[in-house]
């Protein structure tokens, strides 16, 4: 593999990871436009609606000629669709680009193939597959939902040293650090949708919102089976979208939309086939414990992102019980954060 072609698909991959968080539902993707072995611009999908990144990084060259002898490289599959822009493929034949290297093919059924193929029929030299694996890894998220047809799932929650999320009484108390409290609200920039149970709605009155981060707030979801939680809980504040998951019926509002589901053995897999149909690619599900092992029995579940405190309880709720590969181990604050994959 060319150690070049590697290092500057690597620079795609990080210009593509600003965009986190503000693309859904469209992929991250990152582009650096080559002559002479120097880069001479860069551009990334900034936002969902905007400009792409191929487009963003060709626009900012002043004299398009140079494009002519130039190498562009992509960390996703060029677009070959008309969406709310043109197709990227069509942009890059249009300016005569002889060399196009791509990170990974894309899973959309819209392109698939089909920006490559356009490429290579108008004379493009294109190479395919140059970090394929890190681009699939940047694309998680948009690759699970479109092969899997469902979100992407982050399961998220804290522990004590000795394995308990939650006192036996069920009082709210708080485990990890201010400094993963921080983390957590940057995290839910980050992805489409946050998911809690009935009895975390009722004993933590959560938010389940970024405040401790700039970005995008969440779509927020939550579990009510007969639509008994308050009436005044922070839930229902109406600042921001939000999901109630029940049995029972009720008109939607602003804000607020009822989705009508049966809690049975198959609850988890209605609730991703209703986010799947609402075009929603990632979720978080910060609890509580049954709502975590409503998902981790069905195996659904993809990332799983696990905080420890130094603190011994003795008692308490245990925290579930997973099986994946332990990917990163780092400290917060005084936490330990433990991230795994399955």
């Amino acid at each position: 593999m060319n150690n070049f072609d590697e290092k500057m698909m690597q620079r795609c991959i990080e210009l593509a990871q600003l965009g986190l968080g503000r693309t859904y539902p469209n992929p991250l993707v990152g582009c650096v436009i080559v002559h002479e072995k120097q880069i001479i611009s860069e551009g990334w999908h900034q936002k969902a609606g905007d400009a792409h990144a191929e487009v963003n990084a060709i626009q900012s060259i002043g004299n398009k000629e140079i494009l002519k002898n130039s190498t562009l490289y992509v960390s996703l599959e060029p677009c070959a669709h008309h969406g709310k822009t043109p197709p990227c493929a069509d942009l890059i034949i249009q300016h005569q680009i002889p060399r196009v290297i791509v990170g990974t093919s894309d899973p959309f059924a819209k392109v698939n193939g089909l920006g490559i193929q356009k490429m290579k029929e108008a004379g493009i030299e294109v190479k395919i597959g140059v970090r394929e694996q890190k681009s699939k890894e940047l694309n998680k998220r948009f690759f699970t939902f479109h092969e899997k047809k469902r979100p992407y799932i982050l399961l998220k929650w804290a522990e004590t040293k000795d394995g308990f999320m939650a006192p036996a009484d069920q009082n709210q108390k708080w485990i990890s650090s201010p400094f993963s409290k921080q983390l957590v609200h940057k995290w839910r920039t980050e992805e489409q949708g946050i998911l809690v149970g009935t009895a975390t709605a009722k004993i933590d009155n959560p938010q389940l919102n970024a405040r401790l981060w700039e970005g995008n707030q969440p779509i927020r979801m939550v579990l009510d089976r007969d639509l008994k939680l308050n009436s005044n809980l922070n839930l229902w504040d109406k600042t921001q979208k939000t999901l109630v998951f029940t049995e029972q019926s009720k008109e939607n509002s602003r804000n607020l939309e009822y989705i009508s589901v049966s809690f049975d053995e198959h609850l988890a897999e209605q609730i991703l086939k209703e986010l799947h149909k609402r075009q929603i690619q990632s979720i978080i599900i910060e609890g509580g414990k049954q709502t975590l092992e409503t998902f981790i029995r069905k195996g659904l579940w993809d990332e799983a992102r696990v905080f420890k405190s130094s603190e011994n309880w003795g008692a308490g709720i245990p925290s579930p019980e997973i099986s994946g590969q332990l990917i990163e181990c780092r400290n917060i604050g005084n936490d330990k954060l433990e991230i795994y994959q399955k």
